[in-house]
């Protein structure tokens, strides 16, 4: 099926594929996906400036109903996600703006790609030390204890958080649905424009950014990570969506075809939370991003050769 907008011919079935499996990882991890849908639109050959654009547009319809389905499970902060909104939406139009740059310089696949790659190699990394370190400690308490750990959701990185909430820069809130009794908003802030710069300058909702940003950072428990990630991925996708559109960067029609896969798999993800503990969800979610660095990786070595 040819796409006029992207000037690219792609079967209507990789598309739905690709967004049922995307949507799945969606649900399940609170994260929008990019780091799988966005090396999948550039393997087929849709130039880099339409992955950022349109893996956006395709986000916020899944984001939406798997942010739905969290609200039913109370996965979601709504206090925490309305302080993200101005930090996501400076950053978007900042990440935005630089890839306009890019674009003008004839330089978007060779700046993105890369960055992409080592972005998605160190969140891998930092998550496997946390898991195994995580892992490690419950067996040692196990076996101390006789029975199961105390902290169910323990991490190995909470000590980051700590030092975080130790912030003295006023004013600071209090956010009791996750168990937080004080942070200073600058840090919530700065999550936020970090989440949403990478979401206009990669694509996507950043989930792959901001969810472990939440756990590392602020000590958000996982599941409402999980579920406030995606409440702030529409958020972020949808503004994104607009300003890429404005820019001449989406093509809606392979969004459109996306979404009625994703729509599907990003239930069937969210349901699936309920089942898991919050390390087993961090672990589950490491080679994920490795999966996405190597589909870019390929894709920019050999050019759209695997389209």
């Amino acid at each position: 099926m040819i796409f006029p907008i992207a000037g690219v011919n792609i079967a209507p079935t990789y598309l739905i594929a690709v967004g049922f499996a995307v949507g799945v990882l969606g649900g399940f991890f609170g994260v929008g996906g990019s780091f799988l849908a966005g090396p999948a639109l550039f393997a087929a050959g849709v130039p880099m400036n339409f992955v950022v654009g349109t893996d956006l547009a395709h986000i916020v319809g899944k984001s939406i109903v798997a942010a739905r389905k969290h609200r039913t499970l109370g996965n979601i902060d709504i206090k925490l996600g309305a302080i993200m909104v101005l930090g996501t939406i400076a950053g978007v139009e900042s990440g935005a703006q630089f890839i306009q740059w890019l674009k003008r310089a004839a330089r978007v696949e060779w700046v993105v790609g890369p960055t992409f790659i080592v972005v998605l190699l160190g969140i891998a990394a930092f998550m496997t030390w946390e898991s195994l370190s995580t892992l490690r400690k419950q067996r040692r308490e196990r076996g101390r204890r006789g029975g199961h750990p105390a902290h169910r959701d323990h991490s190995a990185g909470a000590f980051i958080a700590r030092a975080v909430h130790r912030i003295s820069l006023p004013p600071h809130v209090s956010l009791p649905v996750s168990g937080i009794a004080s942070v200073s908003i600058w840090a919530i802030l700065f999550v936020a424009f970090v989440g949403g710069f990478f979401s206009g300058f990669l694509g996507g909702g950043a989930g792959y950014i901001r969810m472990p940003c939440f756990i590392y950072l602020l000590g958000i428990p996982t599941h409402i990570a999980v579920g406030t990630d995606l409440f702030e991925i529409v958020i972020s996708a949808s503004y994104g969506t607009v300003t890429h559109a404005l820019k001449g960067n989406v093509d809606i029609l392979i969004a459109l075809v996306m979404h009625t896969g994703a729509a599907i798999g990003a239930q069937i993800g969210a349901t699936l939370t309920q089942y898991f503990v919050g390390l087993r969800i961090r672990m589950a979610f490491i080679p994920l991003p490795l999966i996405g660095a190597g589909m870019m990786l390929h894709s920019l070595l050999s050019g759209h050769a695997a389209k």
